[in-house]
């Protein structure tokens, strides 16, 4: 049992296969395949060996053939120079013997026997007389010129003669024999036209031999069928050449439409050499020219179209630019020729270069939104990331997508000729602003809280970065900011350089385009303003999100109400006195101490975009005044004629704009929209306080009081002292207005010295802010 049980637990050694029989039988299959395998090698290359020597029989039978052919043409023309010869010796022949008959019958003397044989009659009347064997004689020349291919002589002899006979001519012997005459010349001259037009026929005829048979047919009165069938030979040569280099499109995709056009114009331009000096300068030849030149283009183009790379590559669009390149530089040769083809070609090219812009740049749109794709494929740039990687952000996504963002548009305008930019210039700029749109639309998708733009819901799954903090939001703003004023600019306009480098080199001959070249300044002002159009919503989202947060608290409640001016909650504004404010209220105050910490958060994340800084305070300002301007609820209490209004309340909102107005003078942003705005705020305010049945002369000081008191509140909000009462500003993003005033000087200097000097509240020169290429202060 024992046994038994470790026999199961152990099978035999007998029932294992060794390995040496296993490596037999691999061994063995293995040599049957590789024997198999070289005998179908073998027979193929038997195979291959017979179609070659069957190819090789056969070029050598149609090489037998064709010299048989060309020794039977020889015998034909021998025999039919025989058959000449002896129909002329039979003439001989006939002459001499009528000349015999006639002797004989002189001869005879008998009066009676002079009649002539019946057969002998038959025989002269057979024969010319002498008057017409010159001509006979002629047409058997011709005849046999015309056998044996001598067109060019047979044509020289056909127009001498009907130069000089006068039956030719139609005027003299007008018998049935001159016509008859006439008749068989006009059938060698159809006879020699069509030998003419079999040689302008042939697939392989020479250029010597080709001038010939059009020489010959123009003498015979054919000019337009000659110029016809130069044209369709001209026409086929080129049709060949193509033909052949076709096939190596695929190998040269860029350069196709280079070599293609030289052909096709290098042809139209011999073309219309040759026509002149051959047909001389007659306008109808000249003009059946033209339009010759004028399908071929077509089929040109066409070409071009079917065997370009796919409308949505880089390669396709270089290979469209250097396509316009050479044609219209080609096209510019020609118009020493009176060929003036360029605008016919720009028009046929203009659909597909549009199409392949418009592929382009949607390949563009996807590549830059492509947020989960990796940026290997994109090589940086020291000259953009030097630029970009100022930008202090928390995450690296935001300056891998805006590298790409200019990366790709720095691949589409670098495969750009100069005459594609003169042509097509104003397309591409109008598409680089609406890719630079797309890219501050993904940006305003980074910024925290919702947004009022329909257009961003097809960006609402690309969102790859979010900007909680100002300086992360103020980063992107500088990012946009110098693609937008520094990386586009220096790429296009050293595209747009190149364009007029070439102008200077002679290429000034060509077509240009209104668009481009009149109003090329005008073209560029307008991109950049679209630019400028599309940064400003992201600015403004800033500024509106900036200062929402500023006025509005956690729960939803506004804390810039009427009621701190109807009640005196606001500071300075004491409800028991008639003194007048002292400082503007506590919204006002917090507004200037934000711009103050806006200012140095601005300072350090921006650096040396002083214009920039320049332009967000001085929006946040216009923004804050804009929605003060705005608020119906606010107006809605405060021109509320059942709520007094005393003149303090009025005072105070008089101080709180002059206030406003001086912050913009102080930090060195003036605006006059931010005049405008207050302007229209006080106006409506005297127009609430007149309808309560007060007089605003009698309540308000002079303009200079406000003035001074609103400069000297700037300079006590800066020094942290306000005299006897002193606002707490908080440090926290939102101001409880409803906070009782505190006189705790201490802390309301820790809270507004945020900065120590107008230097770090706002750095830059007015002449920056005010700089017509960024902001209108009219917009």
């Amino acid at each position: 049992m024992e046994s038994s049980e470790e026999d199961d637990d152990f099978p035999s050694f007998e029932s294992i296969t060794p390995q040496s029989k296993i490596d037999s039988v691999h061994q063995s299959n293995t040599e049957k395949g590789i024997r198999k395998l070289c005998c179908e090698l073998l027979d193929l290359k038997d195979a291959v060996e017979n179609l070659c020597g069957d190819k090789q029989a056969k070029f050598l039978a149609f090489l037998r053939i064709s010299e048989e052919v060309i020794e039977m043409e020889h015998e034909l023309v021998e025999l039919q120079k025989h058959i000449s010869s002896q129909r002329i010796l039979v003439q001989d022949l006939m002459t001499g013997v009528c000349c015999e008959l006639e002797e004989w019958n002189r001869a005879n003397a008998d009066s009676g026997e002079s009649q002539l044989d019946p057969e002998i009659s038959e025989v002269e009347d057979s024969l010319p007389n002498e008057i017409e064997d010159p001509k006979t004689l002629f047409l058997e020349k011709i005849d046999v010129l015309l056998a044996e291919h001598k067109v060019e002589e047979a044509s020289e002899a056909l127009d001498a003669e009907e130069r000089n006979s006068i039956e030719l001519k139609g005027s003299g012997d007008t018998s049935s024999k001159a016509s008859a005459y006439k008749s068989a010349f006009l059938e060698r001259k159809v006879m020699l036209e069509d030998q003419l037009v079999e040689i302008c026929e042939r697939p392989l005829v020479g250029t010597a031999e080709l001038k010939m048979a059009l020489s010959a047919l123009i003498k015979l009165g054919k000019g337009p069928s000659a110029h016809q069938l130069f044209l369709k030979c001209y026409g086929s040569r080129l049709q060949k050449k193509i033909e052949v280099f076709l096939p190596s499109y695929s190998v040269c995709p860029r350069t196709f439409p280079a070599t293609l056009s030289r052909l096709v114009f290098s042809m139209i331009s011999l073309t219309t050499k040759e026509s002149g000096l051959i047909f001389g300068d007659n306008p109808i030849y000249a003009n059946r020219v033209v339009q010759w030149a004028e399908w071929e283009i077509e089929c040109f183009v066409r070409l071009v179209k079917q065997n370009a790379p796919s409308s949505e590559t880089v390669s396709a669009l270089r290979a469209a630019s250097v396509c316009v390149q050479d044609s219209l530089k080609y096209c510019s040769m020609l118009e020493s020729q009176d060929l003036k083809l360029s605008k016919l070609l720009l028009v046929l090219l203009q659909p597909y270069i549009e199409e392949v812009l418009e592929l382009n740049f949607r390949r563009a749109r996807k590549t830059v939104f492509d947020f989960t794709g990796v940026d290997e494929s994109f090589p940086p740039s020291p000259h953009i990331m030097s630029h970009l990687s100022v930008f202090p952000t928390s995450s690296d996504n935001i300056l891998i997508h805006s590298r790409r963002f200019m990366y790709i548009i720095e691949e589409i305008l670098v495969q750009l000729t100069p005459l594609a930019v003169l042509h097509f210039g104003g397309n591409v700029l109008t598409r680089i602003s609406q890719l630079f749109g797309k890219y501050i639309d993904a940006l305003l998708r980074s910024f925290p809280g919702p947004s009022d733009d329909e257009s961003l819901s097809e960006l609402k799954d690309i969102i790859a970065f979010r900007a909680e903090t100002d300086s992360e939001q103020l980063a992107l703003l500088g990012i946009a900011f110098t693609i937008l004023d520094e990386l586009l600019p220096s790429v296009v306009m050293k595209v747009w350089s190149s364009k007029s480098e070439n102008q200077e080199d002679g290429n000034e001959n060509i077509v240009p385009n209104a668009s481009t070249t009149e109003f090329l300044p005008h073209l560029l002002k307008e991109w950049r303003r679209h630019l400028l159009h599309s940064f400003d919503k992201l600015r403004d989202y800033f500024c509106r999100q900036y200062v929402l947060n500023f006025i509005y608290s956690r729960e939803g409640k506004t804390q810039l109400s009427a009621q701190i001016y109807l009640s005196g909650n606001g500071q300075g504004l004491n409800q028991d006195s008639d003194s007048l404010p002292s400082l503007p209220s506590l919204p006002f105050q917090a507004l200037f101490a934000n711009l103050q910490q806006l200012a140095t958060v601005a300072g350090d994340v921006l650096l040396g975009k002083e214009k920039l800084q320049k332009i967000l305070l001085s929006r946040l300002t216009e923004t804050v005044v804009m929605w003060l301007s705005d608020e119906q609820e606010f107006w809605g209490v405060f021109e509320d004629v059942s709520i007094p209004l005393k003149p303090i309340g009025l005072q105070q909102l008089y101080l709180d704009m002059y206030f406003t107005v001086e912050i913009t003078q102080f930090a060195g942003f003036p605006s006059r929209h931010v005049n405008q705005i207050t302007s229209a705020i006080t106006a409506r305010a005297i127009s609430a306080f007149s309808s309560r049945g007060n007089d605003p002369q009698s309540a308000l000081p002079p303009d200079e009081w406000f003035v001074q008191t609103a400069k000297t509140a700037i300079s006590r909000l800066l020094m942290g002292t306000s005299d006897s009462d002193t606002s707490e500003i908080e440090d926290e993003s939102h101001l409880d207005l409803h906070d009782e005033i505190i006189s705790d000087s201490d802390d309301a200097a820790s809270s507004l010295t945020t900065v120590e000097s107008n230097e770090s509240f706002a750095s830059a020169s007015m002449g920056e802010l005010e700089s017509p290429n960024f902001t209108d202060p009219e917009a």
